[in-house]
């Protein structure tokens, strides 16, 4: 057995970093703070939602140290997608190549962008799941969570596996858990966003209110929007809604789940107590 080479995984860490460096950018954000955004292809960013603001204007400094003025594009929260277009062409940007299966424990490397100081960090992808629903209802192809201790400049910046590989990007969860969205989520929110500006998604036009009376669990409508679907479907003030397709449902934020972008345009049947 040979010895392990503590130098070279030092700078293969560093390779795999300074090899993504070029595809990079940072920007200031509405919360005073920086982010990082990467090239995705043919000279739109990507970026965490989050970081972003609507009608803000966005200043790109790239690797190179150059700032370019840039459009968003569009946002999803559900996935937490933002896709971002400079002015100025950046089409001759590198373009990562996406990473192959992960498993927990592999090696993750973070790298991200600070007013063009390349960031990097590295750490064990610690949970590779199942397709999961967001807290907005955007399905997210694989759950990856990370162990890997890192700051706000990384937020919306690539997470590489052990090749150089992009697994997805950097966001963090409740509690500032970091977590990634996976390449696939990524590449399905940006192919949308670049071609409408943005995703649609279920609406139902009620504002709600969680609710328990007794074995009663819902969500309590509180007002009604006279053109939406709800007051359309005969729904009043006061009704609770218990049940969605017949799964119940026990309060606003499990509807909000479900009023994802794969609910727009559909019929669902409510089940509902009158208030």
């Amino acid at each position: 057995m040979s010895a392990f080479d503590l130098a070279a995984f030092s700078d293969a860490i560093a390779d795999a970093a300074a090899a993504a460096a070029p595809a990079l950018a940072s920007f200031a954000t509405h919360h005073h703070r920086s982010a990082s955004a990467f090239h995705w292809r043919d000279g739109f960013f990507v970026t965490a939602e989050e970081a972003v603001e609507a009608g803000e204007e966005i200043e790109l400094t790239l690797a190179s140290g150059e700032t370019a003025k840039a459009e968003m594009v569009g946002r999803d929260p559900s996935t937490g997608v933002a896709l971002l277009k400079p002015a100025a062409a950046t089409a001759d940007l590198p373009q990562l190549a996406q990473a192959g299966p992960v498993r927990a424990g592999n090696i993750a490397i973070a790298v991200g962008n600070s007013e063009g100081t390349g960031l990097a960090v590295f750490g064990t992808v610690g949970e590779v799941g199942p397709a999961w629903r967001s807290m907005r209802g955007g399905t997210i192809d694989r759950r990856i969570n990370l162990a890997i201790n890192t700051g706000s400049r990384f937020e919306g910046g690539p997470v590489l596996d052990a090749k150089g590989g992009l697994i997805g990007m950097l966001l963090f969860g409740p509690r500032r858990r970091v977590l990634v969205m996976p390449y696939e989520t990524i590449e399905r929110a940006a192919t949308t966003l670049r071609e409408k500006g943005h995703v649609a998604r279920g609406y139902l036009g009620a504002g709600l209110h969680p609710i328990r009376n007794g074995d009663t669990h819902g969500a309590m409508v509180m007002s009604l929007d006279d053109s939406g679907p709800a007051k359309a479907a005969g729904l009043h003030v006061g009704d609770i809604i218990v049940a969605w397709n017949g799964e119940a449902v026990h309060g606003p934020r499990e509807l909000i789940r479900r009023l994802g972008p794969d609910s727009a345009g559909a019929t669902v049947t409510l089940g509902v107590s009158s208030g």
